[in-house]
Order: structure tokens, then sequence, then C-alpha cells
């Protein structure tokens, strides 16, 4: 447990989507809790006097937990009260030990903040930002409240779009054929043949790549005029690569609601005639990807 006014945090994927793997609990100075004292976790950040204050009272938060709302000045916290053992960074180190766990968490953590968003622009916070009672939480809407203000007014009207592109070589390969030179005959089952196999399943897994590449590299054009700002995430691996093959691009676009629909035709059908290539759209998802705010260019 935190024994100053700083969150412990891990970063994590959103929902089905999302970053991609946690990283390690932020800096936090344990202290001996009582097995029954509890900490604020603190999902989201809104404006004060919105509809959260109503929506709070009906969801559910980690443990089962019923939600509040901690005002102070122009913002407000959506908060729940968690245990401090099983919640500080050595609690959390141990639930990063146990996906299914870090799963469950993660998955309350980020169904309540979709219901916040629901209602209203909302400031994700990271997986695990815990405060030691609801006063810290006004201290650090307090010290924060410009900046939570700022991008609080520049997510406002906005979602959170994905675009996946997917490279999967064995769907290239059972494609019809285009027009190519004949190979050199062969007797079949003899090394050479063989070996020609061998390069054409080379060559077939280099061109679904490259293929898929040059389809990931369309999209920022595409859609540049239809998003506000555009991340992009590192690939998606194992059981978070849900899609067909491998996924080789991975990017979160920041979509004005009233453009979601054009955002989508921009992109409709772009891979329909690349065999082995796929692009996925996910969302609208909250802003999880520009929960902080843009550094230099807006674009990237």
């Amino acid at each position: 447990m935190t024994t100053d006014s700083r969150p412990t945090g891990v970063d994590t994927p959103p929902t089905p989507d999302g970053p991609d793997t946690p990283t390690d609990p932020g800096t936090t100075q344990p202290a001996t809790t009582h097995p029954a004292a509890t900490v604020s976790y603190v999902y989201a950040i809104s404006r004060a006097g919105s509809e959260l204050d109503a929506k709070a009272a009906h969801l559910t938060g980690l443990e089962g937990g019923p939600l509040r709302t901690v005002t102070c000045g122009e913002l407000t916290a959506l908060v729940s009260s968690v245990p401090a053992d099983s919640y500080s960074e050595e609690g959390m180190r141990a639930r990063l030990e146990d996906l299914s766990e870090l799963e469950a968490v993660a998955r309350t953590h980020h169904a309540v903040i979709e219901a916040a968003y629901a209602t209203t622009a909302a400031l994700p916070m990271r997986l695990a930002t815990v405060y030691l009672d609801d006063a810290r939480v006004r201290s650090m809407l307090h010290e924060r409240r410009t900046d939570f203000g700022d991008l609080l007014a520049w997510l406002d009207g906005h979602i959170e779009l994905g675009v996946k592109v997917y490279a999967d070589p064995h769907e290239a390969a059972a494609a019809p054929p285009a027009a190519a030179p004949a190979p050199d005959s062969a007797p079949t089952g003899s090394g050479r043949a063989y070996l020609q196999q061998r390069r054409a399943q080379r060559r077939q897994h280099r061109d679904a790549y490259r293929a898929a590449g040059a389809v990931a590299g369309t999209v920022p054009d595409r859609v540049s005029a239809l998003a506000r700002a555009r991340v992009a995430h590192r690939p998606q691996q194992g059981e978070l690569a849900a899609g067909p093959g491998e996924n080789i691009s991975n990017e979160a676009y920041l979509v004005p609601v009233e453009r979601v629909a054009e955002f989508r035709q921009a992109l409709a059908g772009l891979a329909d005639d690349v065999p082995g290539v796929q692009v996925e759209i996910t969302g609208p998802w909250a802003p999880y990807s520009f929960a902080t705010p843009p550094t230099t260019d807006a674009g990237t």
C-alpha cells in the first residue's frame, strides 16, 4: 500500500483489445496495515456535476463493492474501497502471477470505465491506481486539476477505435495462384522438387507479410482527416492476438463520435483483394490509449 499521494499502477490493455502486456507496478512505499483496512481505488476522472454521480450508485466495482464519487473543485473521481493487503504493491505483484485473477480484475476495472464513459467524458485511470483514502484522492485531484481539465476537454466528444492488420501466409498459400512462370519440371518426390516447394513456401510467406505491411501503411492516410490523434501500439502476440494469422500492426485512433461511421467506411474492403491479409476494426472504447496529453505531434 502506498504511503503518500502517489498511485500504484500496473499498465494493462483495455478490455478485449488494448494496451498489450502488464508492466511492473509503480513506485510505492510499503506500510503495515490491519487485515480489515481498505484503500481507495480510482477507476476514472470526470468533471464534477456530471451524470457520473448518479451513475456510480448503479455500478459495482472490484470485490463486489459499491462505487462512489470523490469530488474536489471541478473534478470528480469514480472510486471504490478495496482491501489494502490485496491492492498494495506486494498484493498486485502476486496477482500478476495469476493470469486468471489478473484478468478478472482488469475486466471489472474496464467494465466500470466503459459504463462511466457511456455517461460522460471520463479519463480512464491505469489498472491498480490506489490511494490511502479519499482525502488523498481529493489531494491528487487538486494537484493535477489543470492537466486533468485540459485532457478531459481534449477527449470530450471522442471515442477510441482500434485498427489491426494481420498476415496469414497459410491463407495466402490456399488462394488461387496468380499467373507465374512454371517451375522447372522435376520428378515428384525428388530432392529438386522438394527444394522448389520450399522456395515457393518461403516466397508465399514473405509476400504475405509484405502485402500486410503495404495494407497497414495505407491505413493512416485513409483516416487522417477523420481522427484527432493516432497511437501505434506494439503488435499483439499469443492469447491477446485473437485475429487470424499474426498481428503486424496495432493502432488506436481518437475519433469524433459523429465520424465513427465514416471512419469504418474509409477502411471497408481495404484488404478484400489481398490474400492472407485481414483488417480488423475494434471498439468503440473509452480513450485508454490517449489518457495522457499529446506531446509534440497529435498525429502520433
